[in-house]
């Protein structure tokens, strides 16, 4: 009887060790509703899994008293397909709420709509949520600036619309000055945040003494761009400023290559050209393509001590580099919520948005801080004040940094037939 006694107290004691260690690690939820079929779902899912892998390894999360784990909760949103409705990435969001227990949403959603409709979601079930992929539409931190009290667990840590025109126009003042180059065509996707972006790019560019030649609007999914192009030859463009993050803007540079356009493509948003298969995709014809993956780490430099060993982390964990945008803000957006629970000591939401108001820590690309009214991630041309972005070229198979000069890798080429008079 001693020894059955002893046995059952012993289990006991083990048992009760067990639950009150596994009530102590208990995970926490992030939930990512994302378009995972498209490139800026699934590199953001990349990018949260290798944060919340490296974070998990070195022990977790210190929340107070207790270290808990980080887990992760994908649902597809499919909001970047085309013809699917706004209201299935809805769903998707308040599924990982309700269903999954989500504590918090990272990624998405991934379309500038779907994501702007899920802010009063978000508002009521009080989710803090931080926008790591897709979404550029200025609409979004302005939405939280107008209205904070509602829309104050609403953060984006990477950067938008308004920006990228700026690192765009910087780029045309490049070629003007370098090449003489001031014909520009504007080529955008039908989706909100690129026909928008493509009426401001215009008229900035005619403001500062750029021929804009036109515009044209593609649906989404198109195959044939080579009316297009042709109209693009015709006006006798010399930049051709494309927004697309469809994956047929690859048949676009083809079909570019192909024709001889003496226009060079400069991608604000450019999906297909962000990717490393680019090259191989397009067997070797969209060389010379610049293209803007919004963040640095999404392409080689560096920016700061983080860039490349993230670089080389996610291509050792993932077997192919950082494929484009949501892949370094995915990652450090886990990074930077670790730091804002750790000083809230907290996972309550609205101490959380106090602590990632004063976030102020280096990262991929650079040093990241939140606007405190707009919760918009702070952009600057230089790594050591602000979020840096990148505007790379395909170059002899490889994608080279060329704006900002702060991490540049090399200078703007042109196409021998650009050149020929």
């Amino acid at each position: 009887m001693k020894k059955i006694l002893v046995v059952f107290c012993v289990s006991f004691l083990i048992l009760g060790l067990w639950v009150s260690g596994s009530y102590a690690q208990k995970p926490i939820v992030l939930g990512l509703p994302l378009s995972t079929a498209y490139l800026y779902g699934w590199t953001a899912e990349k990018g949260v899994r290798l944060a919340v892998e490296e974070i998990n390894q070195k022990g977790g999360v210190k929340v107070g008293n207790e270290t808990r784990p980080f887990s992760v909760e994908v649902i597809d949103t499919r909001d970047l397909e085309p013809g699917v409705p706004v209201s299935e990435a809805l769903m998707a969001v308040e599924k990982l709420i309700l269903e999954k227990k989500a504590d918090f949403i990272l990624g998405g959603p991934v379309r500038s709509e779907a994501a702007l409709a899920a802010m009063p979601l978000l508002s009521k079930y009080k989710k803090v949520s931080i926008l790591s992929t897709g979404v550029l539409s200025p609409k979004y931190h302005e939405t939280v600036a107008q209205e904070y009290d509602k829309y104050k667990y609403c953060f984006r840590i990477h950067g938008e619309a308004k920006h990228l025109v700026k690192e765009i126009l910087m780029g045309f003042e490049e070629l003007r000055q370098k090449y003489g180059l001031t014909k520009v065509f504007v080529m955008v996707q039908d989706v909100a945040h690129a026909r928008a972006a493509g009426e401001i790019i215009s008229k900035l560019a005619k403001e500062k003494g750029f021929d804009v030649k036109g515009m044209e609007v593609f649906p989404t999914g198109t195959t044939d761009f080579s009316m297009g192009l042709m109209g693009v030859k015709r006006s006798g463009a010399e930049i051709m400023n494309i927004w697309m993050d469809m994956p047929e803007s690859a048949i676009l540079l083809k079909q570019w290559y192909e024709l001889k356009i003496k226009a060079l493509p400069f991608g604000s948003t450019l999906a297909a050209a962000e990717q490393p298969g680019f090259w191989k995709a397009t067997e070797g014809k969209g060389e010379f393509t610049l293209c803007n993956v919004v963040n640095a780490g999404n392409a080689p430099s560096e920016a700061t001590p983080w860039t490349m060993k993230f670089y080389d982390s996610y291509t050792k964990r993932f077997g192919i580099e950082p494929e484009g945008l949501g892949a370094s803000s995915s990652y450090m957006a886990v990074y930077v919520l670790k730091d804002a629970i750790e000083r809230a000591g907290s996972l309550d939401s609205d101490k959380v948005v106090e602590a990632l108001e004063k976030t102020d820590m280096e990262g991929v690309y650079g040093r990241l801080r939140f606007d405190p009214k707009s919760h918009q991630v702070i952009p600057a041309f230089e790594p050591k004040e602000g979020a840096v972005g990148s505007i790379l070229q395909w170059q002899a198979g490889k994608r080279v940094v060329v704006f900002p000069k702060s991490i540049a890798k090399g200078e703007i080429l042109l196409p021998a037939w650009m050149k020929e008079k």
